[in-house]
């Protein structure tokens, strides 16, 4: 018997594609490649190439500098109008603890009536001689009166006469007696005529005495600038009559400084 031949199924690989000969573009139909429609293309997995960022800056809006500037200003203002405060205080302190000052004194001590009558229309002319005493007792400081004083007699708010004082200096611890002559001549009320007439016949009429001196103060060989001296006194007279003898009963002055 002969031998048979034995066939065993071979699997034979299958022959890998290999690239076509010719251009895929040339074999391709107007509708495209149809390898290229049937697979989607596949996402490259290589990442793409890193990119530097460059920071951007923005520009900030200027500053406003005028309400900085504004601030500045008024500090140093305030700062400088303090430092004067002090500098003044201090040689306020100086001067008061080396030449200490105290305030002069003033008195009225005579009236005399030299005229005093009333006409038909009410209209009363007034001459009085005031004797006024000023005192000065100030160890190192002296008092310059300047011109331009203004002094008045006043009874129930109505000016009978006025005057001025002499311009005059007074040194130290000094005391001056001056008679100022005051002249007037005003009209009345026929109500305050009546009042003044009985308070004549009761022996009490109360007067006002008021000055106002410009003087010029002396420390030492300084001689500062000028301020006004305020002189109010309070008196009670027997009588305005020229026959009688005028007697002061109370007196009481009050003085005050305007700068």
């Amino acid at each position: 018997m002969a031998d048979q031949q034995r066939i065993h199924p071979v699997d034979v690989e299958a022959p890998s594609p290999s690239a076509p000969l010719v251009p895929r573009h040339q074999l391709g139909s107007d509708k495209g490649d149809p390898a290229e429609q049937q697979h989607p293309p596949v996402a490259s997995s290589i990442p793409p190439p890193h990119r530097r960022t460059i920071p951007v800056s923005h520009s900030s809006p200027p500053k406003r500098r005028g309400r900085g500037g504004c601030c500045r200003c008024l500090c140093w203002t305030a700062c400088l109008l303090l430092l004067l405060v002090v500098l003044l205080a201090a040689t306020a302190g100086v001067l008061y603890l080396v030449f200490r000052p105290r305030l002069p004194k003033y008195s009225v001590d005579r009236l005399q009536v030299s005229a005093f009558a009333v006409d038909a229309a009410l209209n009363v002319d007034a001459s009085f001689d005031v004797t006024v005493t000023a005192t000065n007792p100030n160890k190192k400081v002296g008092i310059y009166y300047s011109d331009g004083s203004r002094l008045s007699v006043w009874y129930d708010d109505t000016r009978l006469c006025a005057g001025s004082f002499p311009g005059f200096y007074q040194g130290h611890r000094n005391t001056t007696v001056l008679v100022v002559v005051l002249t007037g001549r005003t009209q009345v009320g026929g109500d305050l005529l009546a009042a003044l007439q009985e308070q004549q016949q009761t022996g009490r009429v109360p007067l006002v005495f008021r000055g106002e001196v410009p003087v010029r103060v002396k420390l030492g060989a300084l001689k500062l600038w000028k301020v006004r001296f305020l002189v109010t006194c309070n008196l009670v007279v027997n009588s305005l009559s020229v026959d009688n003898k005028i007697q002061i009963k109370t007196s009481s002055c009050k003085f005050r400084l305007r700068l």
